[in-house]
This record gives C-alpha cells, structure tokens and sequence, in this order.
C-alpha cells in the first residue's frame, strides 16, 4: 500500500493546452513574481473566479428603497463638484 502525503488528498490536477507564446508570457509573469508556474496561474485563475462570482452578486432591497435608488439615478448630477470635474482638461486632451 502506498501512503499520499498531505497535499496529495486535498489537491487535483488539471491540465491545460495553451499556445507556446502564451506559455511563455505566463512563465515570464510569474518569474517577475517569484512564482511558479503552476502557482501563478492557479492565483490567477482564482482571482478571476472571485471576481466572477462577485460579479453575480445580488442585493435585496424592499420597494420604496427601490424606487428612491431609481429616483437618485434618474436625477442629472448638479453640484460644484461634478462641474469642476466635467470641466477639467482630460488627461488625453492637448
């Protein structure tokens, strides 16, 4: 019988088939990290996965909170602030 050690039972492998200048650009991006391939692309992948499933998010509110959040976005910006902003020059202006 052979024994597995820790990580053994609580990891699984996937395999992936990417590009060979795909792999090169991650192997570079986790170098310039100090990572590992294998970590760099499983940090990556599950940050995306949070931000997917973040993105899902649903929020629950009651009628009149519904209506006044729709009456707030249906109501044009009009302070000091938002002209300044809405006249400062763009930083992709001459």
């Amino acid at each position: 019988m052979t024994s597995k050690n820790a990580t053994d039972i609580h990891t699984r492998a996937v395999n992936l088939r990417v590009r060979e200048d795909v792999r090169v650009l991650i192997d570079r991006a986790a170098k310039a990290h100090g990572k590992t391939r294998s970590d760099f692309m499983i940090d990556a992948s599950r940050r995306a996965a949070e931000d997917a499933l973040l993105d899902q998010t649903l929020v629950r509110v009651d009628p009149d909170s519904y209506k006044h959040y729709l009456a707030v976005l249906d109501q044009p910006p009009n302070s000091e602030g938002f002209e300044r902003l809405m006249n400062t020059r763009k930083p992709w202006q001459p």
